[in-house]
């Protein structure tokens, strides 16, 4: 993305200038899409690539994940601009800062985006539902699988058949998954010559809906294996195998988890779409904050949706929304598995001793691997801290944020952990309020949004009573000495 004014925006974007290897610093310039955006590895040392190498290269080559060197700045015009669009447009104008049109011209772009969410339900392709008490509900689930990585996978897939063609070659997509990935990546690329899919299933971890998408799918290039073990001790052999270069390279091997950065590039634009149909108003010198509620597990969409001015959805993907100047407060709801609360509240960045099952199975994780993301970003892209973070981490199960980290990320966000009882409990409510019915995740959120309810109300004392006034006036009196203490209140 080239320096220089623009003709359409005036607005200013954030750019990320340094080397590889070496912690990287802001600078400010005009906002302009246009030109190659490069791609860093957060733990640095690796070098920089397009969209396109971090497209099929998923992990980087040190094991970090890859992050855009240059973070556009929008100004209030641009957003409210944006607020009259589509959710496809918004996908668009997002990828064409982020991809750039020497990779996808623009009109080749809008092609795959409406291709990619052809296949959704509603014609909104996310709508927001408006509920009762101030309860605003983004409703991600209109796709193929019903799960929310519809969204990502869909556009994902098609920008990957997209320079497949072009390559004229063939990859094998590996894919591991706590229940919602599976089934949405092998829609995704279901019948497509130019890919293959292996997914691994962890067996008895997914819903029995979930576990039947995957294991009845009819496609000659889907191959689906149920593995040991929970999601998180599947993502380990998982990155070894990515780890060996010259394996991969050899069988074209990438991956479409949400360690892929073309999954949190689209899953951005649910936080905007989320403002714009949730913020009071934009015509304001000021545009209103949102707070925007996330029920997450590996943190890369750190979603659902709660509003007055409350909407449910988070993550790196809200990180960065938010980075680029959405005026958003984020909120990260987690079910009992809850390494992401407990960083956020205390700086604890620690396994439990086991992952625990919950009624909210797909968030059942205990390794948020997108949080590396996060931290990389707030701390100012400091790739060395991020680095020595995550090996220890990986290495010892457990680390201590830095204090200065540890306060920026309490600022970013936010957090709350939620057992199964109060996920039943806020099913139940929401269904007897409003006659809608949620599903257990999107529950762990909306329970959030019921508990800030009880706490401000419990806030706000009820008028007193005419006998309390009386006995008030008394006690002032007797203590000025206008009455004796003696003589009995009636």
């Amino acid at each position: 993305m080239s320096a220089g004014p623009s003709a359409s925006r005036a607005a200013a974007d954030t750019r990320w200038a340094g080397g590889a290897g070496e912690t990287w610093s802001l600078r400010t310039v005009p906002l302009q899409a246009s030109g190659s955006m490069w791609y860093v590895s957060t733990r640095g040392t690796a070098p920089r690539v397009d969209f396109e190498g971090a497209l099929f290269a998923g992990y980087a080559p040190n094991g970090g994940l890859f992050m855009p060197e240059e973070l556009p700045r929008l100004g209030e015009g641009t957003l409210r601009q944006w607020s009259a669009l589509s959710y496809p447009g918004l996908v668009t104008e997002l990828c064409t800062l982020f991809i750039g049109p020497e990779l996808i011209p623009r009109d080749d772009l809008e092609g795959l985006v409406q291709r990619a969410f052809s296949r959704f339900r509603h014609r909104d392709v996310v709508p927001l539902s408006r509920l009762r008490n101030g309860l605003n509900v983004l409703e991600l689930w209109h796709g193929v699988t019903y799960a929310f990585k519809d969204l990502s996978l869909c556009c994902t897939a098609q920008f990957l058949q997209y320079f497949l063609e072009k390559r004229g070659t063939h990859v094998t997509v590996v894919v591991g998954t706590s229940g919602d990935t599976g089934s949405a990546a092998i829609e995704s690329v279901q019948g497509t010559e130019s890919v293959d899919i292996v997914v691994l299933l962890p067996q008895g971890h997914c819903t029995k809906i979930q576990e039947l998408q995957m294991t009845t799918a009819q496609g000659e290039n889907v191959r689906v294996f149920g593995v040991e073990g929970n999601s998180d001790e599947l993502d380990q052999p998982i990155k070894a195998l990515f780890a060996d270069e010259a394996f991969v390279r050899k069988h074209n091997l990438m991956s479409l988890n949400s360690i892929n950065w073309a999954r949190v590039l689209v899953q951005m634009a649910h936080h905007f779409f989320a403002y714009f149909r949730c913020a009071p108003s934009l015509d304001g010198p000021l545009l209103p904050p949102v707070e925007v509620v996330v029920p997450t597990g590996a943190a890369g969409n750190l979603a659902v949706s709660s509003l007055r001015s409350r909407c449910s959805l988070l993550s790196s993907a809200g990180c960065i929304a938010q980075k680029m100047g959405l005026p958003i407060r984020l909120v990260a709801a987690v079910n009992r598995n809850d390494v992401i609360h407990r960083a956020v509240q205390r700086g604890d960045f620690s396994l439990s001793e086991t992952v625990h099952p919950t009624l909210a199975s797909a968030m059942d994780i205990q390794v948020p691997y997108n949080m590396e993301r996060i931290f990389w970003l707030l701390s100012g892209s400091d790739s060395q801290m991020t680095r020595a973070l995550m090996e220890q981490f990986e290495r010892t199960g457990g680390v201590s944020l830095p204090k200065e980290l540890q306060s920026k990320l309490s600022a970013a966000m936010t957090s709350e952990s939620v057992g199964d009882a109060a996920i039943t409990q806020t099913m139940a409510r929401c269904w007897e309020e409003n006659r809608y019915l949620l599903c257990p995740h999107s529950a762990v959120a909306v329970s959030y949004h019921y508990q800030q309810m009880h706490r401000e109300a419990s806030r706000v004392k009820p008028p007193k009573s005419q006998r309390e006034v009386a006995r008030e006036d008394c006690n002032q009196c007797i203590s000025k000495g206008q009455v004796n203490a003696e003589m009995p209140y009636k």
